[in-house]
């Protein structure tokens, strides 16, 4: 599977997850009090999980897509394509954690950094084509 393609695969896999979470919190969100109310920090990081599937998932389309206009050299096309996929897995993932424990909002650097070092490889490799 080439870069393009494994990007449009992580990235329609990843707005299919935001789909499923969103269902699956659909099913609890009328009650008022579900995971200590609506502005709860417990509820308010599950909706961010459940977004940044979504998000994160045109980000990857996005880059896949900028790739057949724009040309990328190796590594930075590579780096830039795993940094992507590994951002949509860890935010989201991330996201449930830190609500499920406080002590693991300390793993958000992991996908934030993730994500920058996609962003910053994208501009250099585009920069050196």
């Amino acid at each position: 599977m080439d870069t393009i393609e494994l990007n449009l695969m992580a990235g329609w896999s990843a707005i299919g997850m935001g789909f499923l979470s969103g269902a699956l919190m659909g099913l609890r969100f009328a009650r008022a009090e579900w995971l200590g109310g609506y502005a709860s920090l417990r509820r308010r990081l599950i909706r961010l999980g459940h977004i940044a599937f979504t998000a994160l998932g045109f980000v990857n389309i996005g880059f896949a897509l900028s790739l057949q206009a724009v040309p990328i050299g190796a590594p930075w096309r590579e780096i830039a394509s795993l940094s992507f996929i590994v951002g949509a897995g860890a935010m989201p993932l991330v996201c449930f954690l830190a609500a499920w424990r406080d002590q693991l909002r300390a793993l958000f650097p992991v996908p934030v950094i993730s994500l920058l070092l996609g962003v910053v490889s994208l501009l250099v490799g585009w920069g050196l084509s």
